[in-house]
């Protein structure tokens, strides 16, 4: 039976595309690994994607063919988040927001870190998910 199963398949030398038989006609074996499942992204993950369908086609059509789309995705929602992370802590630091700030005046920590994070998120834009 096995050998049933490799009859009914072959690789094409010349363009080394797999088919399968199906009835009496041979069909490309197509399968997309390069397709992301959304809930395995972060939220800089799901920008660069939408960015890239929406203005990017062909970049985005590059990076599928390639099956190279899903790990394009991760990498960059790996990289911004870490990103962000590091950036956070340097703006807080030159900003010269502390705890002690937090524990005495938590209106304006709350305002000035939400700038902070405002403006880390700016340049991980410019840098990372809208070029």
């Amino acid at each position: 039976m096995e050998n049933e199963e490799l009859k009914e398949r072959f690789i094409d030398e010349k363009t080394g595309i797999e088919y399968i038989k199906k009835g009496d006609y041979y069909y490309p074996n197509l399968i997309d690994t390069a397709s992301v499942k959304t809930s395995e992204l972060g939220r800089y993950g799901k920008l660069r994607l939408k960015y890239l369908i929406e203005h990017k086609k062909s970049e985005y059509t590059c990076l599928w063919l390639d099956n190279k789309l899903r790990s394009h995705l991760l990498e960059i929602d790996k990289t911004a988040n870490e990103r962000f992370d590091l950036l956070m802590k340097q703006l807080a630091k030159q900003e010269n927001i502390t705890e002690e700030l937090k524990a005495t005046n938590q209106m304006e920590w709350v305002g000035r870190m939400n700038n902070i994070k405002n403006r880390a998120e700016e340049i991980i834009f410019k840098e990372l998910i809208y070029v």
